[in-house]
Protein backbone atom coordinates (compact mmCIF):
# COMPACT_ATOMS: atom_id res chain seq x y z
CA UNK A 1 0.00 0.00 0.00
CA UNK A 2 2.74 2.40 0.67
CA UNK A 3 4.49 1.77 -2.32
CA UNK A 4 1.04 2.72 -4.29
CA UNK A 5 1.01 5.37 -2.42
CA UNK A 6 4.95 6.60 -3.10
CA UNK A 7 3.44 5.77 -7.18
CA UNK A 8 0.50 7.75 -6.74
CA UNK A 9 2.50 10.75 -5.74
CA UNK A 10 5.00 10.51 -8.40
CA UNK A 11 2.38 10.33 -10.89
CA UNK A 12 1.32 13.31 -9.91
CA UNK A 13 4.20 15.28 -9.83
CA UNK A 14 4.81 14.63 -13.44
CA UNK A 15 1.38 15.56 -14.33
CA UNK A 16 1.51 18.92 -12.52
CA UNK A 17 5.14 19.45 -14.24
CA UNK A 18 4.49 18.58 -17.61
CA UNK A 19 1.29 20.89 -17.56
CA UNK A 20 2.73 24.29 -16.16
CA UNK A 21 2.33 26.53 -18.93
CA UNK A 22 3.86 29.90 -16.50
CA UNK A 23 7.34 29.58 -16.55
CA UNK A 24 8.67 32.36 -14.98
CA UNK A 25 10.44 34.50 -17.79
CA UNK A 26 12.29 37.56 -18.04
CA UNK A 27 12.03 39.71 -20.96
CA UNK A 28 15.11 39.32 -23.69
CA UNK A 29 17.70 42.65 -23.13
CA UNK A 30 19.18 42.21 -26.44
CA UNK A 31 21.90 39.73 -25.29
CA UNK A 32 21.36 36.60 -27.46
CA UNK A 33 23.75 35.12 -29.79
CA UNK A 34 23.23 33.67 -33.30
CA UNK A 35 24.92 30.66 -34.73
CA UNK A 36 25.16 33.00 -37.75
CA UNK A 37 24.45 36.90 -38.40
CA UNK A 38 23.88 36.22 -42.16
CA UNK A 39 21.98 33.92 -43.85
CA UNK A 40 22.21 32.71 -47.83
CA UNK A 41 19.83 30.65 -49.30
CA UNK A 42 22.37 31.01 -52.87
CA UNK A 43 20.86 31.04 -55.44
CA UNK A 44 17.05 30.06 -56.32
CA UNK A 45 15.56 30.37 -59.90
CA UNK A 46 11.82 32.47 -59.80
CA UNK A 47 9.22 30.11 -58.72
CA UNK A 48 11.52 26.81 -57.39
CA UNK A 49 11.67 26.88 -53.57
CA UNK A 50 14.77 26.83 -51.83
CA UNK A 51 16.52 24.14 -49.68
CA UNK A 52 16.18 25.39 -45.95
CA UNK A 53 18.39 27.15 -43.75
CA UNK A 54 18.73 26.46 -40.33
CA UNK A 55 19.30 29.30 -37.63
CA UNK A 56 20.24 28.47 -33.60
CA UNK A 57 19.26 31.47 -31.29
CA UNK A 58 21.27 30.78 -28.01
CA UNK A 59 20.10 32.05 -24.65
CA UNK A 60 23.55 32.08 -22.62
CA UNK A 61 22.29 33.88 -19.49
CA UNK A 62 21.20 32.39 -16.17
CA UNK A 63 17.53 33.40 -16.55
CA UNK A 64 14.69 31.80 -18.81
CA UNK A 65 13.69 34.52 -20.87
CA UNK A 66 10.84 35.91 -23.92
CA UNK A 67 11.03 37.53 -26.83
CA UNK A 68 8.56 39.42 -27.00
CA UNK A 69 8.43 39.84 -30.92
CA UNK A 70 9.94 37.66 -33.28
CA UNK A 71 9.18 38.67 -37.10
CA UNK A 72 10.62 39.62 -40.51
CA UNK A 73 10.98 42.83 -41.24
CA UNK A 74 8.75 42.33 -44.06
CA UNK A 75 6.49 40.57 -41.87
CA UNK A 76 3.56 39.19 -43.81
CA UNK A 77 4.65 40.20 -47.25
CA UNK A 78 7.86 38.83 -46.77
CA UNK A 79 8.59 36.31 -49.77
CA UNK A 80 10.43 34.31 -46.97
CA UNK A 81 9.09 31.46 -44.45
CA UNK A 82 10.13 30.74 -40.94
CA UNK A 83 9.50 28.12 -38.45
CA UNK A 84 10.22 28.61 -34.96
CA UNK A 85 10.46 25.62 -33.04
CA UNK A 86 8.44 23.70 -34.87
CA UNK A 87 4.98 26.19 -35.72
CA UNK A 88 5.62 28.27 -39.37
CA UNK A 89 4.51 31.91 -40.03
CA UNK A 90 6.13 35.18 -40.33
CA UNK A 91 5.41 36.78 -36.99
CA UNK A 92 5.74 35.29 -33.91
CA UNK A 93 5.00 36.82 -30.35
CA UNK A 94 6.22 35.88 -26.64
CA UNK A 95 8.49 33.18 -27.91
CA UNK A 96 10.52 31.62 -24.43
CA UNK A 97 13.66 30.36 -24.44
CA UNK A 98 15.56 28.36 -20.86
CA UNK A 99 18.70 29.29 -19.62
CA UNK A 100 21.55 28.25 -20.73
CA UNK A 101 19.45 26.90 -24.09
CA UNK A 102 18.56 27.22 -27.57
CA UNK A 103 16.07 27.46 -30.42
CA UNK A 104 16.07 26.65 -34.17
CA UNK A 105 14.66 28.51 -36.77
CA UNK A 106 14.18 27.10 -39.97
CA UNK A 107 14.10 29.65 -42.89
CA UNK A 108 13.35 28.89 -46.63
CA UNK A 109 11.86 30.97 -49.34
CA UNK A 110 9.84 30.93 -53.45
CA UNK A 111 10.27 34.12 -55.42
CA UNK A 112 8.45 34.62 -58.76
CA UNK A 113 10.51 37.16 -60.12
CA UNK A 114 7.46 38.83 -62.64
CA UNK A 115 5.99 40.01 -59.08
CA UNK A 116 9.05 42.97 -59.22
CA UNK A 117 8.88 45.60 -61.37
CA UNK A 118 11.85 45.94 -63.78
CA UNK A 119 14.06 43.18 -62.46
CA UNK A 120 17.18 41.92 -64.13
CA UNK A 121 17.32 38.69 -65.13
CA UNK A 122 19.10 37.95 -61.45
CA UNK A 123 19.07 40.67 -58.19
CA UNK A 124 19.18 40.29 -55.02
CA UNK A 125 16.15 39.87 -52.65
CA UNK A 126 16.83 40.48 -48.87
CA UNK A 127 14.90 40.97 -45.24
CA UNK A 128 15.84 40.42 -41.91
CA UNK A 129 14.38 38.85 -39.31
CA UNK A 130 13.73 40.51 -36.07
CA UNK A 131 14.56 40.15 -32.62
CA UNK A 132 12.36 42.17 -29.86
CA UNK A 133 12.04 46.31 -30.62
CA UNK A 134 13.25 49.09 -29.77
CA UNK A 135 16.97 49.10 -28.30
CA UNK A 136 16.53 45.52 -27.52
CA UNK A 137 16.26 44.62 -31.27
CA UNK A 138 19.05 42.32 -32.57
CA UNK A 139 18.90 41.06 -36.25
CA UNK A 140 19.57 38.44 -38.95
CA UNK A 141 19.86 38.87 -42.58
CA UNK A 142 18.54 37.14 -45.56
CA UNK A 143 19.91 37.15 -49.20
CA UNK A 144 19.08 35.36 -51.77
CA UNK A 145 19.84 35.80 -55.21
CA UNK A 146 17.24 35.13 -57.43
CA UNK A 147 17.44 34.35 -61.21
CA UNK A 148 15.04 34.34 -64.34
CA UNK A 149 15.23 31.69 -66.29
CA UNK A 150 13.76 29.87 -69.63
CA UNK A 151 11.30 26.84 -67.94
CA UNK A 152 10.38 23.81 -70.32
CA UNK A 153 8.13 20.94 -68.73
CA UNK A 154 5.47 18.74 -70.13
CA UNK A 155 1.59 19.66 -70.40
CA UNK A 156 -0.33 18.80 -67.21
CA UNK A 157 -4.05 17.86 -68.54
CA UNK A 158 -7.12 18.58 -66.83
CA UNK A 159 -6.99 15.04 -65.48
CA UNK A 160 -4.35 15.42 -63.63
CA UNK A 161 -2.17 13.15 -66.24
CA UNK A 162 1.40 14.72 -67.53
CA UNK A 163 2.09 14.60 -71.22
CA UNK A 164 4.38 11.85 -72.45
CA UNK A 165 6.72 11.08 -75.42
CA UNK A 166 6.05 7.04 -76.60
CA UNK A 167 9.35 5.48 -76.97
CA UNK A 168 7.96 2.19 -78.11
CA UNK A 169 5.23 1.16 -80.63
CA UNK A 170 1.43 1.32 -80.49
CA UNK A 171 0.91 -2.42 -79.41
CA UNK A 172 4.03 -2.01 -76.84
CA UNK A 173 4.58 1.33 -75.64
CA UNK A 174 7.17 2.69 -73.80
CA UNK A 175 5.78 5.98 -71.99
CA UNK A 176 8.00 8.79 -70.76
CA UNK A 177 7.32 12.49 -69.24
CA UNK A 178 8.07 14.49 -71.74
CA UNK A 179 7.79 16.91 -74.56
CA UNK A 180 8.37 17.47 -78.26
CA UNK A 181 9.75 20.97 -78.10
CA UNK A 182 8.41 23.18 -80.70
CA UNK A 183 10.59 25.58 -83.56
CA UNK A 184 10.72 28.55 -81.23
CA UNK A 185 12.42 26.33 -78.34
CA UNK A 186 14.84 24.81 -80.48
CA UNK A 187 17.39 27.61 -79.83
CA UNK A 188 18.95 28.22 -76.30
CA UNK A 189 21.07 31.16 -76.06
CA UNK A 190 22.99 32.78 -73.53
CA UNK A 191 20.39 35.49 -72.15
CA UNK A 192 18.91 33.21 -69.35
CA UNK A 193 19.38 29.35 -67.94
CA UNK A 194 17.07 26.98 -68.93
CA UNK A 195 14.71 24.45 -66.60
CA UNK A 196 13.62 21.58 -67.91
CA UNK A 197 11.16 19.20 -66.27
CA UNK A 198 10.72 15.63 -68.10
CA UNK A 199 12.26 14.86 -71.31
CA UNK A 200 12.51 17.96 -73.98
CA UNK A 201 12.55 15.86 -77.11
CA UNK A 202 14.51 17.18 -80.75
CA UNK A 203 11.86 16.50 -83.19
CA UNK A 204 12.80 14.04 -86.26
CA UNK A 205 14.66 16.35 -89.09
CA UNK A 206 14.84 19.24 -86.58
CA UNK A 207 18.17 20.47 -85.02
CA UNK A 208 18.37 21.92 -81.39
CA UNK A 209 21.33 24.95 -81.30
CA UNK A 210 22.77 25.28 -77.49
CA UNK A 211 24.82 29.12 -78.15
CA UNK A 212 28.28 29.17 -76.26
CA UNK A 213 27.45 30.46 -72.57
CA UNK A 214 24.27 28.50 -72.28
CA UNK A 215 23.45 27.22 -68.89
CA UNK A 216 20.77 24.57 -68.75
CA UNK A 217 19.50 22.89 -65.63
CA UNK A 218 17.56 19.99 -65.32
CA UNK A 219 15.16 18.61 -62.78
CA UNK A 220 15.30 15.31 -60.93
CA UNK A 221 15.00 12.42 -63.89
CA UNK A 222 14.55 14.85 -66.27
CA UNK A 223 17.04 15.05 -69.80
CA UNK A 224 17.05 15.90 -73.14
CA UNK A 225 16.21 13.69 -76.02
CA UNK A 226 17.32 13.56 -79.51
CA UNK A 227 14.72 11.49 -81.92
CA UNK A 228 15.72 9.73 -85.19
CA UNK A 229 16.67 11.66 -87.76
CA UNK A 230 16.84 14.99 -85.04
CA UNK A 231 20.15 16.62 -84.44
CA UNK A 232 21.76 18.44 -81.90
CA UNK A 233 24.61 20.88 -81.63
CA UNK A 234 26.27 22.56 -78.91
CA UNK A 235 28.22 25.50 -79.55
CA UNK A 236 30.42 26.02 -76.82
CA UNK A 237 33.85 28.46 -77.31
CA UNK A 238 37.09 28.08 -75.99
CA UNK A 239 38.02 31.29 -73.27
CA UNK A 240 41.28 32.97 -73.52
CA UNK A 241 41.69 32.40 -69.64
CA UNK A 242 41.30 28.66 -68.68
CA UNK A 243 39.89 29.68 -65.21
CA UNK A 244 36.55 31.52 -67.27
CA UNK A 245 33.99 29.52 -68.40
CA UNK A 246 31.63 32.01 -69.66
CA UNK A 247 32.15 30.66 -73.52
CA UNK A 248 31.59 27.22 -72.24
CA UNK A 249 27.97 25.30 -72.55
CA UNK A 250 27.27 23.59 -68.80
CA UNK A 251 24.72 20.97 -68.04
CA UNK A 252 23.56 19.84 -64.83
CA UNK A 253 20.93 19.78 -62.18
CA UNK A 254 18.32 22.72 -60.78
CA UNK A 255 19.97 22.14 -57.63
CA UNK A 256 22.29 25.62 -57.23
CA UNK A 257 23.45 25.39 -53.80
CA UNK A 258 26.75 24.80 -52.99
CA UNK A 259 26.33 21.84 -51.71
CA UNK A 260 25.23 19.73 -54.34
CA UNK A 261 27.80 21.22 -56.92
CA UNK A 262 29.49 17.60 -57.27
CA UNK A 263 26.32 15.42 -56.96
CA UNK A 264 25.74 12.58 -58.92
CA UNK A 265 22.44 11.29 -60.20
CA UNK A 266 20.31 14.81 -60.00
CA UNK A 267 18.79 14.40 -63.55
CA UNK A 268 18.79 11.85 -66.09
CA UNK A 269 20.83 12.32 -69.18
CA UNK A 270 21.30 13.71 -72.99
CA UNK A 271 19.86 10.89 -75.08
CA UNK A 272 20.89 10.20 -78.53
CA UNK A 273 18.00 8.00 -79.94
CA UNK A 274 18.32 5.31 -82.44
CA UNK A 275 18.90 7.23 -85.79
CA UNK A 276 19.86 10.57 -84.36
CA UNK A 277 22.58 12.00 -86.38
CA UNK A 278 25.43 14.62 -86.33
CA UNK A 279 25.39 15.61 -82.95
CA UNK A 280 28.07 17.99 -82.11
CA UNK A 281 29.04 19.14 -78.98
CA UNK A 282 32.25 21.74 -78.32
CA UNK A 283 33.65 23.21 -75.20
CA UNK A 284 30.84 21.48 -72.96
CA UNK A 285 30.71 20.36 -69.31
CA UNK A 286 28.14 17.86 -68.36
CA UNK A 287 28.01 16.99 -64.62
CA UNK A 288 25.75 14.99 -61.84
CA UNK A 289 23.66 13.10 -64.07
CA UNK A 290 22.63 9.52 -64.04
CA UNK A 291 24.51 9.28 -67.67
CA UNK A 292 26.43 11.75 -69.23
CA UNK A 293 25.77 10.90 -72.77
CA UNK A 294 23.20 7.53 -73.75
CA UNK A 295 23.74 6.70 -77.45
CA UNK A 296 21.62 3.81 -79.42
CA UNK A 297 22.47 2.74 -82.78
CA UNK A 298 22.93 4.84 -86.16
CA UNK A 299 22.25 4.42 -89.35
CA UNK A 300 25.87 4.90 -90.90
CA UNK A 301 26.45 8.33 -90.33
CA UNK A 302 28.57 9.98 -87.28
CA UNK A 303 26.61 9.67 -84.30
CA UNK A 304 28.65 12.30 -82.28
CA UNK A 305 31.03 14.78 -82.71
CA UNK A 306 33.24 15.70 -79.15
CA UNK A 307 35.69 18.40 -78.98
CA UNK A 308 36.72 19.70 -75.49
CA UNK A 309 33.83 17.84 -73.80
CA UNK A 310 34.13 17.11 -69.43
CA UNK A 311 31.66 14.85 -68.34
CA UNK A 312 31.94 14.14 -64.23
CA UNK A 313 30.10 12.80 -61.59
CA UNK A 314 27.82 10.19 -63.16
CA UNK A 315 26.04 7.68 -60.81
CA UNK A 316 26.06 5.43 -63.51
CA UNK A 317 28.28 6.31 -67.19
CA UNK A 318 30.00 8.99 -68.32
CA UNK A 319 28.93 7.98 -72.16
CA UNK A 320 27.16 4.80 -73.26
CA UNK A 321 27.46 4.16 -76.86
CA UNK A 322 25.67 1.14 -78.24
CA UNK A 323 26.84 0.49 -81.67
CA UNK A 324 27.75 4.48 -82.18
CA UNK A 325 30.00 6.03 -84.09
CA UNK A 326 31.95 8.79 -82.19
CA UNK A 327 35.01 10.96 -82.82
CA UNK A 328 36.26 12.62 -79.93
CA UNK A 329 39.21 14.50 -79.51
CA UNK A 330 40.54 16.75 -75.71
CA UNK A 331 37.38 14.47 -73.82
CA UNK A 332 37.53 14.09 -70.46
CA UNK A 333 35.23 11.50 -68.30
CA UNK A 334 35.65 10.71 -64.73
CA UNK A 335 34.06 10.08 -61.65
CA UNK A 336 31.52 7.63 -62.64
CA UNK A 337 29.77 5.13 -60.41
CA UNK A 338 29.99 2.14 -63.07
CA UNK A 339 32.28 2.84 -66.23
CA UNK A 340 33.50 5.86 -67.31
CA UNK A 341 33.69 5.06 -70.96
CA UNK A 342 31.30 2.00 -72.51
CA UNK A 343 32.17 1.38 -75.88
CA UNK A 344 28.79 -1.34 -76.37
CA UNK A 345 27.85 -3.49 -79.07
CA UNK A 346 30.12 -2.55 -81.50
CA UNK A 347 30.11 0.23 -83.56
CA UNK A 348 33.04 3.09 -84.61
CA UNK A 349 34.98 4.97 -82.45
CA UNK A 350 38.09 7.11 -82.62
CA UNK A 351 39.32 9.58 -79.71
CA UNK A 352 42.27 11.05 -79.69
CA UNK A 353 43.97 13.33 -77.00
CA UNK A 354 41.89 12.33 -74.57
CA UNK A 355 41.79 11.26 -71.02
CA UNK A 356 39.25 8.07 -69.84
CA UNK A 357 40.08 8.13 -65.66
CA UNK A 358 37.68 7.10 -63.03
CA UNK A 359 38.45 7.64 -59.41
CA UNK A 360 34.80 7.24 -58.05
CA UNK A 361 34.61 7.90 -54.36
CA UNK A 362 31.14 7.45 -53.51
CA UNK A 363 31.42 3.63 -53.28
CA UNK A 364 32.56 0.72 -54.42
CA UNK A 365 32.69 -0.13 -58.59
CA UNK A 366 32.46 -3.01 -60.08
CA UNK A 367 33.34 -1.98 -63.72
CA UNK A 368 36.96 -0.06 -65.16
CA UNK A 369 37.37 3.47 -66.42
CA UNK A 370 36.66 2.16 -70.35
CA UNK A 371 34.98 -1.02 -71.15
CA UNK A 372 34.93 -2.22 -75.14
CA UNK A 373 32.42 -4.90 -76.06
CA UNK A 374 30.43 -6.39 -78.98
CA UNK A 375 27.75 -7.99 -77.14
CA UNK A 376 24.64 -7.89 -75.70
CA UNK A 377 22.59 -10.21 -73.46
CA UNK A 378 19.50 -9.80 -71.73
CA UNK A 379 17.35 -12.25 -70.31
CA UNK A 380 15.64 -13.06 -73.22
CA UNK A 381 18.07 -12.70 -76.36
CA UNK A 382 22.22 -12.26 -77.31
CA UNK A 383 22.65 -9.14 -79.65
CA UNK A 384 26.15 -9.13 -81.40
CA UNK A 385 27.28 -6.31 -83.56
CA UNK A 386 30.70 -5.81 -84.87
CA UNK A 387 32.98 -3.29 -83.69
CA UNK A 388 33.81 -1.99 -86.71
CA UNK A 389 36.86 0.05 -85.02
CA UNK A 390 37.86 1.32 -81.75
CA UNK A 391 41.06 3.65 -81.94
CA UNK A 392 42.66 5.49 -79.33
CA UNK A 393 45.51 7.50 -80.09
CA UNK A 394 48.06 9.73 -77.57
CA UNK A 395 45.02 9.12 -74.55
CA UNK A 396 44.99 8.14 -70.94
CA UNK A 397 43.05 5.29 -69.14
CA UNK A 398 43.53 5.19 -65.55
CA UNK A 399 41.74 5.26 -62.79
CA UNK A 400 42.06 4.21 -58.78
CA UNK A 401 41.46 0.53 -59.83
CA UNK A 402 44.18 -1.88 -61.13
CA UNK A 403 42.44 -2.94 -64.23
CA UNK A 404 40.94 0.39 -65.88
CA UNK A 405 40.29 -1.56 -69.08
CA UNK A 406 38.34 -4.61 -70.40
CA UNK A 407 37.06 -6.23 -73.26
CA UNK A 408 34.00 -8.27 -73.76
CA UNK A 409 34.31 -9.88 -77.06
CA UNK A 410 32.32 -12.25 -79.40
CA UNK A 411 33.69 -13.95 -81.97
CA UNK A 412 31.09 -13.95 -84.07
CA UNK A 413 31.33 -10.67 -85.04
CA UNK A 414 34.15 -7.91 -85.80
CA UNK A 415 36.58 -6.88 -82.88
CA UNK A 416 38.96 -4.58 -84.16
CA UNK A 417 40.86 -1.81 -81.98
CA UNK A 418 43.99 -0.07 -81.25
CA UNK A 419 45.79 1.32 -78.92
CA UNK A 420 48.70 3.84 -79.71
CA UNK A 421 50.94 6.41 -77.55
CA UNK A 422 48.39 5.69 -75.04
CA UNK A 423 48.97 5.13 -71.12
CA UNK A 424 47.08 2.62 -69.80
CA UNK A 425 46.73 1.19 -66.17
CA UNK A 426 46.15 -2.62 -66.67
CA UNK A 427 47.76 -4.77 -64.21
CA UNK A 428 47.61 -8.38 -64.17
CA UNK A 429 50.09 -9.86 -61.72
CA UNK A 430 48.41 -13.44 -61.33
CA UNK A 431 48.11 -13.81 -64.96
CA UNK A 432 44.60 -13.92 -65.33
CA UNK A 433 43.82 -12.27 -68.42
CA UNK A 434 47.15 -13.92 -70.21
CA UNK A 435 45.35 -16.50 -72.54
CA UNK A 436 43.37 -13.70 -73.75
CA UNK A 437 44.53 -11.87 -76.95
CA UNK A 438 43.19 -8.83 -76.89
CA UNK A 439 45.38 -8.23 -73.56
CA UNK A 440 48.72 -9.04 -75.03
CA UNK A 441 50.24 -5.75 -75.24
CA UNK A 442 53.53 -6.57 -77.30
CA UNK A 443 51.09 -7.07 -79.58
CA UNK A 444 51.80 -4.05 -82.33
CA UNK A 445 49.01 -4.93 -84.30
CA UNK A 446 46.95 -3.68 -80.79
CA UNK A 447 49.10 -2.11 -78.80
CA UNK A 448 51.84 0.37 -80.34
CA UNK A 449 54.26 2.59 -78.35
CA UNK A 450 52.15 2.49 -75.07
CA UNK A 451 52.70 3.27 -71.22
CA UNK A 452 51.10 0.89 -69.11
CA UNK A 453 50.95 1.43 -65.14
CA UNK A 454 52.97 4.63 -65.23
CA UNK A 455 51.28 7.05 -62.50
CA UNK A 456 50.14 9.81 -64.55
CA UNK A 457 50.46 12.43 -62.19
CA UNK A 458 47.49 14.31 -62.14
CA UNK A 459 47.04 17.52 -60.13
CA UNK A 460 43.61 16.94 -58.58
CA UNK A 461 41.77 13.92 -59.66
CA UNK A 462 39.43 14.29 -56.44
CA UNK A 463 37.90 17.31 -58.32
CA UNK A 464 38.43 16.55 -61.77
CA UNK A 465 41.40 18.20 -62.53
CA UNK A 466 43.51 16.10 -64.83
CA UNK A 467 46.47 18.72 -65.65
CA UNK A 468 49.72 16.73 -65.71
CA UNK A 469 52.82 17.31 -64.27
CA UNK A 470 56.02 17.86 -66.08
CA UNK A 471 58.58 15.62 -65.64
CA UNK A 472 56.91 13.44 -63.60
CA UNK A 473 53.72 12.01 -65.40
CA UNK A 474 53.85 8.72 -67.26
CA UNK A 475 52.21 10.63 -69.77
CA UNK A 476 54.76 13.13 -70.60
CA UNK A 477 56.41 13.31 -73.65
CA UNK A 478 54.80 9.82 -75.02
CA UNK A 479 52.48 11.08 -77.96
CA UNK A 480 52.61 10.72 -81.33
CA UNK A 481 53.41 14.37 -83.21
CA UNK A 482 51.74 13.49 -86.18
CA UNK A 483 48.46 12.35 -84.71
CA UNK A 484 48.82 15.59 -81.90
CA UNK A 485 48.99 17.86 -84.99
CA UNK A 486 45.42 16.85 -85.90
CA UNK A 487 44.44 18.49 -82.34
CA UNK A 488 46.58 21.65 -82.08
CA UNK A 489 45.35 22.90 -78.74
CA UNK A 490 45.26 20.92 -75.93
CA UNK A 491 42.27 21.45 -73.12
CA UNK A 492 44.10 24.82 -71.36
CA UNK A 493 44.29 25.93 -74.69
CA UNK A 494 47.84 25.47 -75.15
CA UNK A 495 49.76 24.51 -78.15
CA UNK A 496 50.98 21.13 -78.54
CA UNK A 497 53.14 21.27 -82.14
CA UNK A 498 56.42 21.55 -81.94
CA UNK A 499 58.81 19.38 -79.11
CA UNK A 500 57.17 16.11 -77.64
CA UNK A 501 53.31 16.13 -77.44
CA UNK A 502 52.09 14.24 -73.91
CA UNK A 503 49.04 12.24 -73.87
CA UNK A 504 45.88 13.04 -72.37
CA UNK A 505 43.71 15.92 -73.02
CA UNK A 506 46.03 18.36 -71.04
CA UNK A 507 49.73 18.97 -72.24
CA UNK A 508 52.28 18.78 -68.78
CA UNK A 509 52.59 21.69 -66.83
CA UNK A 510 54.92 22.54 -63.94
CA UNK A 511 52.52 22.80 -60.64
CA UNK A 512 51.95 25.13 -58.50
CA UNK A 513 53.95 25.48 -55.09
CA UNK A 514 51.90 23.50 -52.30
CA UNK A 515 52.84 26.24 -49.72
Amino acid sequence: MRYLYGLALVFSIVLWSSCRNDFETTPSTGNLEFSQDTIYLDTVFTNIGSSTRTLKVYNRSNDDITIPTLQLEQGEASNYRLNVDGIPGRVFENINILAKDSIFVFIETTIDINNFSNPDNAFLYTDKILFDTGGNQQNVDLVTLVQDAVFLFPEQYADGTIETINLGTEEEPLLIEGFFMDDDQLHFTNEKPYVIYGFAAVPPNKTLTVDAGARVHFHRDSGILVANTGSMKVNGTASLDPELLENQVIFEGDRLEPSFSDVPGQWATIWLTAGSTNNEFSFMTIKNSIVGILMDSNDGDRTLTLKDVQIYNSSNIGLLARTGDIYGENVIINNSGQTSLSCSLGGRYNFVHSTFANYWNNGFRLFPSVIIDNVLETEDNVFVSDLLEANFTNCIIYGNESRELIFVENTSAAFNFKFTNSLIRFDDPNGDFSDDTNYDFFNTNLYLDIARNQDPAFLDSANNDFNIETGVSGADGIANPGAASQVPVDANGINRIGGSPDAGAYESIVFPDEG
